[in-house]
């Protein structure tokens, strides 16, 4: 699949097909729509360390670290939490194919619950509040108020794992309810308010990007504000169905692009973003009422589109007859896009 990857020599951002082996991990640059058939590099696996979640770069909270044998680092980006875990499980099984007794153990520890002995919530509470090494607070949006000093349900699980107080999502799951239940944090905003009238306690504290927590000795009131709020903030507002990297045929100069899709409900958009750049602003995005969406044939070209593309195609169709053509990695993958974007329409 397609991960932003970081430059050894420039450091900046590029995005590759990467192929996972038993022994290494290929990657290989998209020219025109289509993947070069030779590998642009290679990581071995062979001796390699992983750290997942890698909070070293705090506008990317998403990435994997790999540290080969010879002290060489590697950062991938994902699109989601959900596909980074994945990645990182199926390297971490490739890189201990050879001991079977590694994986069963991996495999029992992100299944399972062990609370660290005399472990402090005042000495995690302390920890979070660090100005350098903390917990990072944001500024988020939910249901047209704007809250200040918040941070995500994920982003509090990755933060507990990467400072070593969880070894698991499950464990920090449980971790920050009960930091929740001490009243060190609280939820803000419907989701996570919503989620505390579960029955089951481990549902009460989400593990998830919209879910918002702030300190309990934070303001309480969230400002409201459209106003000073961007004019397009309510179109990024919606709830997130689905999101992945797709390549994308440019309006005017037709080359074929590598963005990351975010398909929103409520209102119902698809926007797509530049994954080599730092910030996390749209580069483009519509509005799918009144949308036609459609698989093409694989035989062939069809017309509109240009170059030799490598084929799994689709194309949007805005009520206002721009014409969006977009690949994706498989035929599989191409049907799931087309079928989370129909009811949308």
């Amino acid at each position: 699949g397609f991960l932003p990857l970081q430059g050894h020599v420039v450091r900046n951002w590029k995005v590759r097909w990467f192929v996972l082996l038993q022994d290494k991990l290929l990657y290989y640059k998209i020219e025109g729509g289509k993947k070069e058939p030779s590998p642009k590099g290679r990581i071995l696996l062979d001796g390699c360390t992983i750290t997942c979640p890698c909070l070293e770069y705090e506008n990317r909270p998403l990435l994997i670290k790999l540290k080969t044998k010879t002290n060489t680092d590697y950062f991938l980006e994902c699109c989601s939490r959900e596909e980074r875990d994945s990645w990182a499980l199926d390297i971490t099984g490739a890189i201990h194919a050879g001991h079977p007794v590694q994986v069963q153990e991996l495999h029992r520890m992100k299944n399972s619950f062990k609370l660290l002995e005399n472990i402090s919530l005042h000495n995690i509470v302390e920890r979070m509040y660090d100005s350098s090494t903390g917990i990072k607070l944001t500024h988020n949006l939910d249901q047209g108020n704007r809250y200040k000093e918040t941070f995500t349900g994920s982003a509090l699980v990755d933060w507990l794992i990467s400072n070593s107080f969880a070894v698991s999502r499950f464990e920090a799951v449980t971790l920050s309810s009960m930091l929740m239940d001490e009243n060190f944090i609280r939820p803000v905003g419907v989701r996570s308010t919503e989620a505390t009238r579960s029955s089951d306690p481990s549902e009460k504290f989400l593990d998830d990007s919209t879910a918002l927590y702030m300190f309990a000795e934070s303001s309480k009131k969230s400002t409201s504000s459209k106003e000073e709020v961007h004019f397009n903030i309510s179109e990024l507002s919606g709830t997130i169905v689905k999101q992945g990297f797709l390549v994308k045929q440019g309006h005017k100069r037709k080359n074929w692009k590598v963005r990351k899709f975010v398909l929103r409900a409520d209102p119902a958009f698809l926007h797509y973003y530049d994954p080599t750049k730092e910030d996390n602003k749209p580069v483009g995005g519509f509005s799918l009422r009144g949308c036609l969406v459609s698989a093409l044939e694989d035989n062939g070209v069809p017309a509109g589109v240009k170059g030799n593309v490598q084929g799994n195609l689709f194309k949007i169709i805005t009520k206002n007859d721009i014409h969006y053509y977009i690949q994706a990695s498989s035929k599989a993958e191409r049907v799931q896009w087309i079928e989370a974007i129909k009811p949308l329409t």
